[in-house]
């Protein structure tokens, strides 16, 4: 499979509300709005990574159910994982503003991280580097 140019990558996430999430990721998380064209789709950038978010259901797009009837939605284990320099203060900040933690702090052998939920349950881990 050939790469496209560039260093883009993209991760789409469902969520249940396209503008909770939107507000959810440019207030407390540092991402920026690239495009917002209609109530169910919105694509967010943060450096290099482009976040998808889509509203599950519809005749077509990303949150659309599959030919045997799946239909996507929020939630899982997968994960977007951001660098941050301070991982406590950013849990401090973020408790403060009511964010939904599915776990504390946790170190391992490359260093600290945290899973917080966005407003769909969707998790986003926050890592701090031990190198």
């Amino acid at each position: 499979m050939s790469q496209p140019a560039g260093d883009t990558v993209r991760v789409r996430y469902i969520v249940h509300d396209v503008d909770a999430a939107l507000a959810f990721y440019t207030g407390l998380l540092g991402f920026t709005e690239v495009m917002h064209p209609a109530p169910t789709f919105a694509m967010l950038a943060r450096g290099p990574l482009r976040l998808v978010l889509s509203a599950p259901g519809g005749p077509a797009g990303g949150g659309q159910a599959m030919p045997d009837g799946r239909a996507p939605e929020p939630g899982g284990w997968n994960r977007i994982s951001l660098d941050v320099e301070d991982v406590e203060a950013e849990v401090a900040r973020l408790r403060e503003a009511g964010t939904v933690f599915r776990n504390d702090v946790v170190t391992g052998v490359g260093g600290k991280q945290v899973l917080v939920d966005d407003p769909s349950g969707n998790p986003i881990e926050l890592f701090q580097s031990t190198r």
